[in-house]
């Protein structure tokens, strides 16, 4: 394994990115690429340059895109897949893995998520501080699970789909591709249909 680690955006997510490779304590150095120029460190670490440069360092580093938009990070992400980097995925050392949890590459697990057996997370996701996904969920890939969301056994969340923080999501359901749900919905029925969805229970608003 390479004992280089580059994290692509060393903004908000970045940092909190970087701040789980630090505690997971496997690479000898860890570094940024940012798009403002005017940045030369975060965290303490060195930004080497912007996100142009990143076929520089695929030989070298493995590479984490550690920027939160679904859509951005998913384009990265397989760029870099297409370019053959070596793509971790970083969990947090304060956060609960059950047995038979199938995490994908390029995804984050941030401090105090729980996740529970037979789980199956995909690729690029976010599972963000204190959220919980029980038993036997499908969260596909490129999916953000915002801070204290919880999601009940046996729950779909189809690719690219965001879940507001503090959204609850109850048991045997399904959520459609591409959706947005707001802060603090609660989801009892499927959602077939891609939009946002907002309220006790949740509505699509557009």
């Amino acid at each position: 394994m390479k004992d280089k680690l580059l994290i692509i955006g060393a903004s908000g997510h970045g940092k909190v990115v970087a701040d789980i490779a630090l505690k997971m304590n496997k690479w000898s150095v860890l570094a940024f690429l940012d798009d403002d120029k005017s940045l030369k460190s975060s965290m303490g670490l060195e930004i080497l340059g912007t996100s142009t440069d990143v076929k520089k360092y695929i030989d070298q580093y493995q590479i984490f895109v550690g920027i939160g938009n679904n859509i951005t990070r998913k384009k990265i992400f397989l760029q870099l897949e297409g370019a053959g980097a070596s793509i971790p995925a970083l969990i947090h050392p304060k956060s609960t893995i059950g047995e038979q949890v199938e995490i994908g590459l390029g995804t984050a697990i941030m401090a105090g998520s729980i996740i529970n057996c037979c789980t199956k997370i995909g690729k690029g996701c976010i599972i963000n501080t204190g959220s919980t996904i029980d038993h036997d969920n499908l969260i596909e890939d490129f999916v953000h699970i915002s801070p204290g969301v919880h999601l009940a056994g046996t729950v779909k969340v189809e690719q690219g789909t965001w879940l507001g923080i503090g959204s609850t999501v109850i048991n045997n359901i399904n959520i459609a591709k591409g959706c947005l749900i707001g802060a603090g919905a609660v989801v009892v029925k499927d959602i077939t249909v891609s939009g946002t969805y907002t309220g006790v229970p949740a509505r699509r608003i557009k």
